[in-house]
Protein backbone atom coordinates (compact mmCIF):
# COMPACT_ATOMS: atom_id res chain seq x y z
CA UNK A 1 0.00 0.00 0.00
CA UNK A 2 1.04 3.91 -1.00
CA UNK A 3 0.67 6.53 1.53
CA UNK A 4 0.70 10.18 -0.30
CA UNK A 5 1.69 13.05 1.92
CA UNK A 6 1.27 16.37 1.64
CA UNK A 7 4.37 18.80 1.50
CA UNK A 8 3.61 21.62 -0.48
CA UNK A 9 2.00 24.26 1.91
CA UNK A 10 3.74 27.81 2.51
CA UNK A 11 3.53 27.05 6.36
CA UNK A 12 2.80 31.03 7.02
CA UNK A 13 1.49 30.90 10.54
CA UNK A 14 5.43 29.08 11.61
CA UNK A 15 7.25 31.84 9.64
CA UNK A 16 9.82 31.60 11.45
CA UNK A 17 10.87 28.41 10.65
CA UNK A 18 9.28 28.07 6.87
CA UNK A 19 11.09 31.54 5.38
CA UNK A 20 13.79 28.77 5.01
CA UNK A 21 12.21 25.37 4.32
CA UNK A 22 9.27 23.61 3.48
CA UNK A 23 7.16 23.27 6.93
CA UNK A 24 7.14 19.30 6.57
CA UNK A 25 10.97 19.68 7.13
CA UNK A 26 10.68 21.84 10.40
CA UNK A 27 12.98 19.46 12.83
CA UNK A 28 11.54 17.52 15.95
CA UNK A 29 14.21 15.79 17.27
CA UNK A 30 16.57 16.35 14.64
CA UNK A 31 14.81 14.99 12.08
CA UNK A 32 11.73 16.54 9.75
CA UNK A 33 8.02 16.04 10.79
CA UNK A 34 7.91 14.14 7.71
CA UNK A 35 10.65 11.15 8.26
CA UNK A 36 8.37 11.35 12.17
CA UNK A 37 5.24 10.92 9.91
CA UNK A 38 7.06 8.31 7.39
CA UNK A 39 8.13 6.09 10.66
CA UNK A 40 4.59 5.58 12.07
CA UNK A 41 3.52 4.60 8.67
CA UNK A 42 6.96 2.32 8.07
CA UNK A 43 6.25 0.65 11.50
CA UNK A 44 2.97 -0.60 10.29
CA UNK A 45 4.52 -2.16 7.11
CA UNK A 46 3.79 0.99 4.90
CA UNK A 47 7.05 1.98 3.15
CA UNK A 48 6.04 2.97 -0.39
CA UNK A 49 5.82 6.86 -0.44
CA UNK A 50 4.92 9.46 -2.76
CA UNK A 51 5.35 13.02 -1.37
CA UNK A 52 3.81 15.85 -2.86
CA UNK A 53 6.06 18.92 -2.81
CA UNK A 54 5.40 22.70 -3.43
CA UNK A 55 7.22 25.41 -1.94
CA UNK A 56 10.69 24.90 -1.59
CA UNK A 57 10.56 21.04 -2.48
CA UNK A 58 14.16 20.66 -3.87
CA UNK A 59 15.17 20.82 -0.25
CA UNK A 60 12.72 17.56 0.41
CA UNK A 61 14.61 16.19 -2.80
CA UNK A 62 17.96 16.98 -1.51
CA UNK A 63 17.72 15.29 1.99
CA UNK A 64 16.71 12.20 0.32
CA UNK A 65 19.35 12.27 -2.05
CA UNK A 66 21.47 12.22 0.45
CA UNK A 67 19.89 10.25 3.07
CA UNK A 68 21.64 7.19 3.03
CA UNK A 69 25.13 9.62 3.81
CA UNK A 70 23.29 11.22 6.71
CA UNK A 71 22.46 7.98 8.13
CA UNK A 72 26.08 5.96 7.74
CA UNK A 73 29.58 6.85 9.05
CA UNK A 74 32.12 7.89 6.37
CA UNK A 75 35.29 8.13 5.76
CA UNK A 76 37.01 10.94 2.29
CA UNK A 77 40.10 10.24 1.37
CA UNK A 78 40.65 13.69 -0.57
CA UNK A 79 43.63 12.30 -1.82
CA UNK A 80 42.14 10.27 -4.25
CA UNK A 81 38.87 11.48 -4.21
CA UNK A 82 37.17 8.92 -2.31
CA UNK A 83 34.42 7.99 -0.06
CA UNK A 84 34.40 4.61 2.30
CA UNK A 85 30.74 4.04 3.72
CA UNK A 86 31.97 2.25 7.25
CA UNK A 87 28.46 1.26 8.35
CA UNK A 88 25.23 2.61 7.54
CA UNK A 89 20.99 2.20 7.91
CA UNK A 90 18.24 3.48 5.88
CA UNK A 91 14.69 2.96 5.82
CA UNK A 92 13.57 0.23 4.48
CA UNK A 93 11.63 3.26 1.98
CA UNK A 94 10.90 3.74 -1.81
CA UNK A 95 9.69 7.51 -2.01
CA UNK A 96 8.60 9.39 -4.68
CA UNK A 97 8.90 13.11 -5.10
CA UNK A 98 6.57 15.18 -7.29
CA UNK A 99 6.55 18.83 -7.81
CA UNK A 100 2.54 19.55 -7.30
CA UNK A 101 3.59 23.13 -7.72
CA UNK A 102 3.78 26.11 -5.81
CA UNK A 103 0.16 27.35 -5.33
CA UNK A 104 -1.79 24.33 -5.63
CA UNK A 105 -4.51 23.78 -3.44
CA UNK A 106 -4.68 20.40 -1.63
CA UNK A 107 -6.99 18.46 -3.76
CA UNK A 108 -5.05 19.55 -6.60
CA UNK A 109 -1.97 17.84 -5.38
CA UNK A 110 -3.38 14.72 -4.59
CA UNK A 111 -4.75 15.03 -8.19
CA UNK A 112 -1.38 15.68 -9.60
CA UNK A 113 0.15 12.37 -8.41
CA UNK A 114 -2.71 9.94 -9.55
CA UNK A 115 -0.80 8.59 -11.88
CA UNK A 116 1.50 6.93 -9.62
CA UNK A 117 -1.17 5.35 -7.80
CA UNK A 118 -2.28 2.72 -9.92
CA UNK A 119 -5.65 1.30 -9.16
CA UNK A 120 -5.39 0.53 -5.31
CA UNK A 121 -6.44 1.32 -2.37
CA UNK A 122 -3.79 4.04 -0.82
CA UNK A 123 -3.29 6.32 2.80
CA UNK A 124 -3.08 10.36 2.56
CA UNK A 125 -2.14 12.51 5.31
CA UNK A 126 -0.90 16.13 5.96
CA UNK A 127 2.80 16.47 6.35
CA UNK A 128 2.57 18.51 9.32
CA UNK A 129 1.29 16.75 12.00
CA UNK A 130 2.20 13.59 14.52
CA UNK A 131 -0.11 10.97 16.38
CA UNK A 132 0.03 7.63 17.48
CA UNK A 133 -3.05 6.32 15.54
CA UNK A 134 -3.12 2.38 14.79
CA UNK A 135 -3.03 2.79 11.11
CA UNK A 136 -3.39 -1.24 10.82
CA UNK A 137 -6.44 -0.94 12.55
CA UNK A 138 -7.63 1.91 10.43
CA UNK A 139 -7.12 0.33 7.26
CA UNK A 140 -9.19 -2.76 8.27
CA UNK A 141 -11.45 -0.56 9.46
CA UNK A 142 -12.15 1.37 6.09
CA UNK A 143 -12.22 -1.86 4.25
CA UNK A 144 -14.59 -3.01 7.02
CA UNK A 145 -16.76 -0.09 5.96
CA UNK A 146 -16.68 -0.46 2.35
CA UNK A 147 -16.74 3.21 1.36
CA UNK A 148 -14.65 5.31 -0.76
CA UNK A 149 -12.79 7.23 1.99
CA UNK A 150 -12.29 6.61 5.57
CA UNK A 151 -10.42 9.90 7.81
CA UNK A 152 -9.56 9.90 11.03
CA UNK A 153 -11.48 11.76 12.94
CA UNK A 154 -10.15 12.96 16.48
CA UNK A 155 -10.64 15.23 19.78
CA UNK A 156 -8.46 17.81 20.08
CA UNK A 157 -7.40 19.48 23.71
CA UNK A 158 -8.13 23.04 24.03
CA UNK A 159 -5.03 24.94 23.78
CA UNK A 160 -5.87 27.82 26.37
CA UNK A 161 -6.92 27.70 29.86
CA UNK A 162 -10.93 27.16 30.43
CA UNK A 163 -12.68 28.98 33.55
CA UNK A 164 -16.06 28.20 34.59
CA UNK A 165 -17.83 31.40 34.59
CA UNK A 166 -21.60 31.80 34.32
CA UNK A 167 -23.79 35.56 32.75
CA UNK A 168 -23.14 37.35 36.01
CA UNK A 169 -20.55 35.38 38.07
CA UNK A 170 -17.26 36.98 38.91
CA UNK A 171 -16.09 34.37 40.92
CA UNK A 172 -14.33 31.63 38.95
CA UNK A 173 -15.09 28.41 40.19
CA UNK A 174 -13.42 26.12 38.31
CA UNK A 175 -9.95 26.31 35.83
CA UNK A 176 -8.04 23.66 33.73
CA UNK A 177 -4.83 24.79 32.42
CA UNK A 178 -5.62 22.27 29.60
CA UNK A 179 -9.40 21.49 28.89
CA UNK A 180 -9.96 18.21 26.51
CA UNK A 181 -12.04 20.11 23.90
CA UNK A 182 -15.59 21.05 23.17
CA UNK A 183 -16.23 17.44 22.33
CA UNK A 184 -16.73 18.14 19.01
CA UNK A 185 -14.68 15.69 16.19
CA UNK A 186 -12.68 16.81 13.80
CA UNK A 187 -10.49 16.03 10.36
CA UNK A 188 -7.55 15.06 11.79
CA UNK A 189 -6.20 14.13 8.07
CA UNK A 190 -4.69 10.41 7.78
CA UNK A 191 -7.58 9.43 5.20
CA UNK A 192 -8.10 5.74 3.79
CA UNK A 193 -8.91 5.91 0.14
CA UNK A 194 -9.98 4.33 -2.74
CA UNK A 195 -8.90 5.54 -6.44
CA UNK A 196 -11.97 6.51 -7.34
CA UNK A 197 -11.65 9.74 -5.68
CA UNK A 198 -9.28 11.63 -7.93
CA UNK A 199 -12.98 11.61 -10.19
CA UNK A 200 -14.24 14.07 -7.47
CA UNK A 201 -11.33 16.76 -8.06
CA UNK A 202 -12.10 19.14 -10.89
CA UNK A 203 -8.45 21.16 -10.95
CA UNK A 204 -5.46 22.13 -9.56
CA UNK A 205 -8.21 24.84 -7.13
CA UNK A 206 -9.67 22.24 -5.72
CA UNK A 207 -9.26 22.22 -1.83
CA UNK A 208 -9.26 18.48 -0.63
CA UNK A 209 -11.44 19.30 2.70
CA UNK A 210 -14.18 21.03 0.10
CA UNK A 211 -16.48 19.85 -2.51
CA UNK A 212 -14.42 15.99 -2.69
CA UNK A 213 -14.98 15.69 0.89
CA UNK A 214 -18.40 17.41 0.88
CA UNK A 215 -19.60 15.15 -2.06
CA UNK A 216 -18.07 12.31 -0.44
CA UNK A 217 -20.45 12.91 2.62
CA UNK A 218 -23.34 13.09 0.44
CA UNK A 219 -22.55 10.15 -1.44
CA UNK A 220 -22.47 7.99 2.04
CA UNK A 221 -19.14 7.37 0.76
CA UNK A 222 -17.22 8.76 3.95
CA UNK A 223 -16.23 6.81 7.28
CA UNK A 224 -14.78 7.90 10.48
CA UNK A 225 -12.47 6.66 12.48
CA UNK A 226 -12.42 7.53 15.85
CA UNK A 227 -8.91 8.42 17.42
CA UNK A 228 -8.84 8.94 20.34
CA UNK A 229 -4.92 8.77 21.40
CA UNK A 230 -2.72 11.59 21.01
CA UNK A 231 -2.73 13.74 17.61
CA UNK A 232 -0.59 17.05 17.50
CA UNK A 233 -0.43 19.37 14.41
CA UNK A 234 2.62 21.36 14.36
CA UNK A 235 0.93 24.74 13.06
CA UNK A 236 2.39 27.44 15.01
CA UNK A 237 6.07 28.04 16.88
CA UNK A 238 4.43 27.23 20.15
CA UNK A 239 3.11 23.63 18.70
CA UNK A 240 6.82 23.22 17.43
CA UNK A 241 8.33 23.67 20.38
CA UNK A 242 5.47 21.88 22.49
CA UNK A 243 6.42 18.53 20.31
CA UNK A 244 10.28 19.38 20.58
CA UNK A 245 9.67 19.02 24.27
CA UNK A 246 7.92 15.81 24.27
CA UNK A 247 10.70 14.27 22.45
CA UNK A 248 13.59 15.41 24.36
CA UNK A 249 11.70 14.21 27.51
CA UNK A 250 11.64 10.88 25.68
CA UNK A 251 7.64 10.86 26.28
CA UNK A 252 6.68 11.34 22.51
CA UNK A 253 3.78 9.26 22.38
CA UNK A 254 3.65 9.11 18.47
CA UNK A 255 6.94 7.32 18.53
CA UNK A 256 5.53 4.05 18.13
CA UNK A 257 9.09 2.54 16.12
Amino acid sequence: MKAVILAGGLGTRLSEETSIRPKPMVEIGGKPILWHIMKTYSAHGINDFIICCGYKGYIIKEYFANYFLHMSDVTFDMRFNQMNVHSGYAEPWRVTLVDTGDNTMTGGRLKRISEHLGNETFCFTYGDGVSNINITELVKFHKEQKTLGTLTAVQPAGRFGAISLGYEQTKITSFREKPEGDGAWINGGYFVLEPEVINLIADDSTVWEQEPLEKLADMEQLSAFKHDGFWQPMDTLRDKNYLEGLWTSTQAPWKVW
